[in-house]
């Protein structure tokens, strides 16, 4: 089991990850942005951050950025669909280039998303 905090702007996305992580036995907190995510880390630790990459306020890259910087030890997953609508920019490349320690396109399904953790987690 793992605390983890989900960092994502749609509320639709935030709870069917949630679901799917709670029935995995994994601990979770949910915030909309970057800027909750780093208020919600320095007063809570987490074994992991998996972060949406286009939110509101902070980002995702520059939370992934804010990340390595302030807690570098925390794994970070880095999750997006937006890529498709930012022609030329592959957004999940330019998370890896920041820190983040795993990609995930979304839609993904459920078994991906654990699997990826599992993985992650026993590094």
């Amino acid at each position: 089991m793992a605390t983890i905090l989900l960092v994502d702007d749609d509320p639709q996305v935030q709870t069917a990850l949630t679901i799917a992580l709670e029935q995995a036995g994994h601990q979770v907190s949910q915030v909309n942005n970057g800027r909750q995510a780093l208020r919600q880390l320095r007063a809570q630790f987490v074994d992991l951050v998996i972060t949406d990459i286009l939110m509101p306020e902070v980002d995702g890259l520059e939370l992934i950025r804010l990340l390595r910087r302030e807690f570098p030890g925390t794994k970070i997953l880095a999750i997006s669909g937006g890529a498709a609508r930012l022609p030329g920019l592959d957004m999940l490349q330019l998370a890896r280039a920041l820190g983040a320690d795993r990609l995930l396109s979304k839609p993904s399904r459920n078994q991906e998303l654990l699997s990826q953790i599992t993985e992650l987690l026993s590094e």
